[in-house]
């Protein structure tokens, strides 16, 4: 059952995602997903901070966190983790998984570039 609650949370979280980023359209700098990342990390870590699974129980906690969120944006949990580390004194291993996902994902966006467009 965990599985469908966490599908559909997904569906309805790509579905604002992509609803979000019609209401803003295309423009020089990538609003949408500037908000879309906000957002999504100020709700992650309000529904964690206020005590998420102890209070909406395991299955709600996985369709808002895993599945809604999920499909809304994954920066969410790299915000949230990220603050985790913070919060736990663990300054160089949070920037260094600052420094991994930020310089990671723009290379993987390159190299992903770059093989589509040897593919293409």
């Amino acid at each position: 059952m965990t599985v469908v609650l966490v599908g559909i949370g997904g569906a309805l979280g790509a579905m604002a995602r992509y609803g979000v980023g019609l209401s803003i359209g295309v423009r020089d700098f990538p609003w949408a997903t500037l908000a879309i990342n906000l957002v999504g990390t100020f709700v992650l870590a309000a529904v964690l901070g206020a005590g998420g699974e102890s209070r909406l129980g395991v299955s709600a906690m996985n369709f808002v966190a895993v599945g809604v969120l999920g499909g809304f944006t994954t920066f969410s949990a790299f915000g949230y983790e990220t603050l985790t580390m913070l919060r736990d004194d663990r300054i160089i291993a949070a920037a260094g998984y600052i420094g991994a996902s930020v310089a990671g994902g723009l290379l993987a966006a390159i190299a992903g570039y770059s093989l589509g467009r040897v593919l293409s």
